[in-house]
């Protein structure tokens, strides 16, 4: 009974390590605070569903930031704003951009909570953000969810975004490598837009990475995507990582030629992206995608090489899921 007792004690003080409180944030009176001591995010409730901030408690936001669209509500086009977000893909011009100006639900959870806009009057679609914080540490799972509100079947994918602040550097794997002539089938699509230029320096590559540094000097937008099963991306920015990783299935169909992950920059960000298969979701069903983000400090890259990859970034890969 004793041990009994003790393990009961031990779980209630694991839920209760993350505290959510209602807070102001840089103009917005109505956010929301979820933290364990160690990092800490802040979900906006006057409009969202976004998490505008991710962070050491104390420490920069990793996430970029408009200043100048910060606090205000109510406009009748789509805001940047900056931080996460959830969108619909593929991409389009109306439906992806549908403005997310409006206030949005809060329903606070045991270890963290979840944000739920009401239904776009646009796209008949209603986008859904969950966090959970682990008790300590810097892990946290992060559901997306698009529910289809309308009369009809939708198919869509569910598409995971990070603007990430100025001055980092963007690092993912690709699938395992092998050698010719024991490995000849392909592994993976690296996929281009209109506006992708290889030549472009803020690229770089190696043998079993790929690199996009975010240059303020350098208005030229880039965009490229891939599949690896394995999706995972770093940005690395004055000495710490942020990581997310997502599982993709190679037996689904994914937008743009088949991209689980996609990655763009200009000289106000970087984006990076997750996606989840395209899914016809009937009416009142909702498709739903995971992302696993967790922070680290210390990080210091000196030599974009795979050796130096291995060796530094490796090891984020190794604990905990996916």
């Amino acid at each position: 009974m004793r041990i009994l007792t003790l393990l009961l004690a031990c779980s209630i003080m694991a839920q209760s390590a993350v505290k959510v409180e209602k807070t102001a944030y840089k103009g917005w009176a109505n956010c929301y605070r979820v933290t364990n001591g160690e990092v800490e995010l802040v979900v906006t409730s006057d409009v969202g569903p976004r998490i505008i901030r991710f962070g050491f408690v104390g420490g920069q936001n990793l996430f970029k930031e408009f200043p100048d669209q910060l606090g205000k509500t109510g406009e009748a086009q789509f805001q940047l704003r900056g931080g996460h977000r959830v969108w619909k893909a593929p991409e389009d011009p109306i439906a992806s951009w549908a403005p997310d100006n409006v206030p949005v639900r809060i329903e606070i959870t045991s270890d963290g909570l979840v944000a739920r806009e009401p239904v776009e009057p646009l796209t008949k679609l209603q986008k859904e953000i969950a966090i959970h914080l682990a008790p300590s540490g810097t892990q946290v799972t992060v559901i997306h969810r698009l529910a289809n509100r309308s009369l009809f079947p939708l198919e869509f994918s569910v598409w995971a975004m990070s603007m990430m602040a100025q001055g980092g550097v963007a690092i993912t794997g690709f699938p395992p490598r092998g050698h010719h002539p024991a490995d000849l089938a392909a592994t993976n699509p690296l996929v281009m837009w209109a506006y992708t230029d290889l030549s472009d320096k803020r690229w770089k590559f190696t043998r079993k990475y790929l690199m996009l540094r975010q240059d303020p000097n350098n208005a030229e937008a880039r965009k490229i995507g891939l599949f690896n099963p394995n999706t995972w991306v770093a940005y690395v920015l004055n000495g710490e990582a942020f990581v997310k990783r997502a599982q993709a299935d190679p037996a689904r169909t994914y937008p743009d030629f088949g991209c689980a992950f996609e990655t763009f920059t200009n000289n106000e960000f970087l984006e990076i992206e997750t996606l989840s298969p395209l899914t016809k979701v009937l009416p009142d069903q909702a498709a739903e995608h995971v992302e696993t983000w967790t922070l680290h400090r210390g990080v210091q890259l000196s030599d974009f090489t795979d050796t130096e990859l291995d060796r530094i970034i490796l090891p984020f890969l190794r604990t905990g899921p996916p």
